[in-house]
C-alpha cells in the first residue's frame, strides 16, 4: 500500500478569516483569571502531548516457532472432542476416541510444520519485521497482514464488521430527551477533541501507568474506508480535514467545523442552530423520495460492487466527485434519526444495522422508512435518535475498540463537565471550578464570517442505473436485518463486586458463563475467541484468547453433570478462570498463538510459498471457525456495545462488567438468540447461588480470628480485571520485564514522519474557501434561536 506524507492545510490564510474574538473551550469568553484557555491539564508537561511516548513503546516480539507451536495443542484440545456422550461399538467414549484419534493427527501435523515447513517461514518472517523496523515502513510483524484481513474481504461491512455503541443517557435532563440538543452537544465535545488531536494536546493513552501506542488516533478523524474495484479497500486519512457531514432523512449536508489552523469555529449553540435549519431543510422532501436516493445505502453493498457504483457516480460529473470527496474527508458523520426505539433490544438494533420499517405508498409501490438507509458505514458515526438515545458505529479497519472508547468517553465526560460548569458557574462565578476537559481554543465566526459555519447540502445526479442499485442494496440490507437478531441481557443480580469478593476474574468469569450457557442449550464445546490488547506495545494491536480450554471444557461438563456437588462445580470453575487468566496475560504480552500463526501463513503468499498444510488441518480450521466471538467493554459513558457473528453460525457477544451487574448484547443470524440469552441468565443465576455472599457488617469478638480473616484477605488475586472497557481489545499487562524493554528500546527505529502501512494519507483538494462556495446553502428557520 503506497503513502504519502501529510502537507500543510492549504487555504485562506488566518487573518484573513479568523477575526472574531477568543473563547475558552466551552464556547464562553475567557475569565479576567485565565484568558488562555490551553492553560489546563492537556499541556502542562510538553512530555504529554499526543504521540510524545510513540519511541518509548517496544516492538511486539515474534515468538519463537518451537513456542507457538508447543501451546497449540493447548489451544485446540477441546475443540477436537465432542462431548456429546456418544458410545463407539466397544461401549467406550466416543468422545475420547475421536480426541485421541484427532490429537494424534493434530500432533503429526505439528511435528510435519516445525521439521520442514515452519523454519523457512519463521525466517522469512523475522527478515521482513527487521527490514520494516530499519526503513521505517513497518510497527509490527502482523500490522500489515492485520490490517489486510479487514480491508480485503469482499463482504459487506454492515453486521460483519462495524461494531456499534449505546451511550448512556446524557447528565442534563432537558438536553438528553430533545434530539438536536443532544446531537449539538456530542457533536460539539466531537469537534473540540478533533482539534485538541490536531494540536497534539490530547493526553496519550496508559495503563498502570504503561504507556499505550497512540498510532491508531492518527485515523480517528478525517479518515474513510474506500473500496477499490481490482484492489482491498484502502483507508484514506485527509489530516486536514475541517468539516462535519450530517445525515437526516437520508440526505447529505455539510458544514466547516474547524478553521483551517484547526481551532474550533462553532460552539454548541452554534451546531444546534446549524442541526435546526438542516431538520427544517430535510422535512421538505417526504420518506418516500428520499428513500429512493438514499446515497448511504451503498456503502452496505459488498465492496467490489459498492466501487463500481461509487465509480459511476464519480464519472457522471466533476460536481459528483467533489461531493464524494467532502464525504470522505469529513471529519465524522453526525447521523440524525427519524426512530424512537421502544426498548433496549431495538436501540442496540439500531446503532448496529439500523431500523427496518417497510411502508407502501398508494399505488402499492413500498418503501423504506426505516433509518436503516440513513448511514455512511464507510466513517465513524455519531448516531442520535428522535428521543435523544444516542450511539457510535464505527468502521474497524483503521481503528479499534479502545481507540472508539476513548473517543467516546471524552466526549461524553466533555458533556458532564460542561453540565457542571453551568451549575458552578453560578455558585462561583469567578472560579475555575471545573476546568474544561478537552483542551481545544475557539473562534467563532461571526459578523462577516458567518457565512463560513452555514450548513449546505450535498445533491447528487444519480443516473437511473444508480437510482436502481440503491434499490437493490436497500433490500440486500433488509434481507440481512430481518434475518438478524439482536437480545439485551441487562443481567442485575450481581457483578464484578461479588466475583472478586469470591477471589475471580470477573473478566474470566464472564468468558466461561458464556461457554457454559452454550454447553447447557447445546451440549458442545465450541471455538470461543476474546481479544487482548497489546497497545502497550509499538503498533500493537490485539492477540487472541482462546477461551475454550480443556479445563473449560472440564468445567462445563462438570456443571452440568448431575452427579457434582456444589463444591465441586465451584472448584472446576475457579480452576478454568485461573487458567483463563493466566492466558489471557500470555496473550497481552504477545506471546498467543493465533497472530504468529497468522503471520507464518501470510508471509507464504507474500513471498509466493504454498500454503503448508498445516493451516489447512482440521485443528487450525477448528481453532478459526469462531461461533462465540465475544469482546469486553464497559465505562459509565456506555450502557452497551456489541458486534455481528464472525460466522453465519455464530453469536457475536458484547458485554460490559459493572460493580453490580452485567451487561450483554448478542446478535447471531437465524440462531435462537433470545433462546440463548435465556439460558445465560440463567446460569448465572445458578452461578450466583454458589458464590459466597457479600459481607455485612460483622462484630469482632476474637482478636485472634480477626487477625486470621485480616491476613487471608491481603492474599493477592492474580488476574487482570481493571482494563475491561474495550470492544476487541479487552487487557493490558506490562509487555516485559524493565530488562528487555530496555533491550527493545536500544534498537528502536521510529517509522519515517506519519506514514502508517495501514492508511493512505490523502490531502484533500478543497480549501477552506471552496468549501464554503460547494453545495446548496442552508438558511435557519426565522423562529430559531437567536445567536449569542
Amino acid at each position: 500500500m503506497s503513502h504519502s506524507s501529510s502537507t500543510t492545510a492549504d487555504g485562506i490564510h488566518s487573518s484573513a478569516v479568523m477575526t472574531p474574538a477568543k473563547v475558552c473551550s466551552n464556547g464562553d469568553a475567557p475569565s479576567t483569571q485565565n484568558d488562555d484557555c490551553r492553560h489546563h491539564r492537556y499541556s502542562r508537561h510538553a512530555s504529554n502531548t499526543t504521540f510524545s511516548r510513540q519511541a518509548t513503546l517496544p516492538r511486539l516480539p515474534i515468538p519463537t516457532l518451537e513456542e507457538t507451536l508447543e501451546k497449540f495443542p493447548a489451544a485446540v484440545s477441546a475443540l477436537l472432542s465432542s462431548h456429546d456422550g456418544e458410545k463407539n461399538s466397544n461401549g467406550e467414549s466416543a468422545s475420547n476416541t475421536r480426541e485421541t484419534k484427532e490429537m494424534k493427527e493434530c500432533r503429526k501435523e505439528i511435528e510435519k510444520f516445525l521439521a520442514v515447513d515452519g523454519p523457512p517461514l519463521q525466517t522469512l518472517l523475522l527478515e521482513y519485521e527487521q527490514k520494516g523496523r530499519e526503513d521505517g515502513t513497518l510497527g509490527s510483524y502482523v500490522e500489515e497482514f492485520w490490517t489486510e484481513a479487514y480491508l480485503a474481504p469482499d463482504q459487506s461491512v454492515v453486521l460483519n464488521l462495524n461494531p456499534f455503541f449505546v451511550l448512556e443517557d446524557g447528565p442534563d435532563t432537558n438536553k438528553s430527551k430533545d434530539q438536536s440538543c443532544r446531537a449539538a452537544s456530542l457533536c460539539f465535545s466531537a469537534i473540540k477533541l478533533a482539534s485538541a488531536l490536531k494540536s497534539e494536546r490530547l493526553v496519550p493513552d496508559s495503563f498502570r501507568g504503561k504507556a499505550l501506542c497512540m498510532d491508531q488516533f492518527r485515523a480517528l478523524f478525517g479518515a474513510c474506508r474506500v473500496p477499490e474495484l481490482f484492489e482491498k479497500d484502502t483507508v484514506a486519512v485527509d489530516p486536514d480535514s475541517t468539516h462535519v457531514v450530517v445525515l437526516e432523512n437520508n440526505q447529505m449536508y455539510f458544514f466547516q467545523a474547524l478553521w483551517p489552523d484547526g481551532t474550533v469555529a462553532v460552539n454548541e449553540q452554534d451546531i444546534y442552530e446549524i442541526l435546526t435549519a438542516i431538520k427544517a431543510d430535510a422535512s421538505k422532501v417526504a420518506p418516500e423520495i428520499s428513500s429512493r436516493n438514499a446515497l448511504g445505502v451503498l456503502t452496505t453493498l459488498p465492496r467490489r460492487e459498492w466501487a463500481n457504483a461509487r465509480d459511476i457516480i464519480k464519472n457522471k460529473s466533476v460536481h459528483n466527485k467533489a461531493a464524494l470527496e467532502i464525504i470522505d474527508g469529513a471529519l465524522f458523520v453526525l447521523v440524525i434519526d427519524d426512530v424512537t426505539p421502544k426498548d433496549i433490544h431495538e436501540a442496540a438494533a439500531n446503532m448496529l444495522h439500523g431500523t427496518y420499517n417497510l411502508r407502501s405508498e398508494e399505488n402499492f409501490i413500498d418503501y423504506q422508512a426505516g433509518s436503516c438507509c440513513n448511514r455512511w458505514y464507510d466513517k465513524l458515526q455519531v448516531i442520535v435518535c428522535n428521543d435523544g438515545r444516542a450511539g457510535i458505529n464505527f468502521e474497524h479497519s483503521a481503528i479499534d475498540g479502545h481507540t472508539a472508547l476513548r473517543f467516546v468517553s471524552d466526549i461524553f465526560a466533555d458533556n458532564i463537565v460542561s453540565f457542571a460548569q453551568s451549575i458552578t458557574k453560578t455558585i462561583y462565578p469567578d472560579e475555575d471550578i471545573f476546568p474544561p476537559l478537552i483542551n481545544a481554543d475557539i473562534r467563532r465566526a461571526t459578523g462577516a464570517n458567518t457565512h463560513f459555519t452555514m450548513p449546505r447540502k450535498l445533491n447528487l445526479e444519480l443516473p437511473q442505473s444508480i437510482l436502481d442499485k440503491i434499490y437493490y442494496a436497500e433490500t440486500a440490507l433488509s434481507d440481512q436485518i430481518v434475518s438478524s437478531d439482536t437480545v439485551v441481557l441487562e443481567f442485575a443480580e450481581y457483578g464484578k463486586t461479588l466475583i472478586v469478593r469470591n477471589r475471580m476474574s470477573p473478566d474470566s468469569f464472564v468468558q466461561l458463563s458464556m461457554l457454559l450457557a452454550y454447553y447447557r442449550l447445546y451440549g458442545k464445546i465450541v471455538c470461543q475467541y476474546e481479544p487482548v490488547l497489546t497497545k502497550s506495545f509499538y503498533h500493537g494491536r490485539t492477540e487472541a484468547m482462546r477461551t475454550a480450554t480443556k479445563y473449560a471444557a472440564a468445567f462445563c461438563k462438570t456443571w452440568c453433570d448431575p452427579s457434582a456437588t456444589a463444591n465441586e462445580k465451584l472448584n472446576a470453575l475457579r480452576v478454568a478462570t485461573q487458567h483463563h487468566s493466566a492466558g489471557v496475560k500470555l496473550a497481552s504480552q504477545g506471546k498467543g498463538v493465533d497472530r504468529h500463526l497468522f503471520a507464518l501463513k501470510c508471509i507464504a503468499e507474500k513471498n509466493g510459498i504454498a500454503t503448508p498444510d498445516f493451516f489447512s488441518s482440521n485443528a487450525y480450521k477448528k481453532l478459526n471457525h469462531t461461533i462465540l466471538s465475544t469482546s469486553n467493554c464497559g465505562n459509565p459513558s456506555l450502557r452497551l456495545f456489541g458486534f455481528g457473528p464472525v460466522v453465519p453460525d455464530g453469536f457475536g457477544i458484547g458485554y460490559i462488567i459493572r460493580d453490580t451487574g452485567l451487561q450483554y448484547s448478542i446478535s447471531s443470524k437465524h440462531r435462537q438468540t433470545k433462546r440463548y440469552a435465556h439460558t445465560l441468565q440463567q446460569t448465572l443465576c445458578d452461578i450466583g447461588k454458589l458464590l459466597e455472599p457479600l459481607s455485612a457488617v460483622t462484630v469482632a469478638c476474637d482478636m485472634i480470628e480477626e487477625n486470621r480473616a485480616s491476613t487471608s484477605s491481603k492474599q493477592p488475586i492474580e488476574f487482570l480485571e481493571d482494563y475491561h472497557d474495550l470492544f476487541g481489545e479487552s487487557k493490558a499487562s506490562s509487555s516485559s520485564n524493565d530488562e528487555s524493554i530496555e533491550k527493545s528500546l536500544s534498537s528502536y527505529t521510529p517509522l519515517s514522519g506519519s506514514a502508517l502501512a495501514r492508511v493512505l494519507h490523502r490531502k484533500s483538494s478543497f480549501t477552506a474557501q471552496k468549501l464554503r462556495s460547494f453545495g446548496e446553502t442552508i438558511q435557519a428557520p426565522q423562529d430559531g434561536r437567536d445567536k449569542k
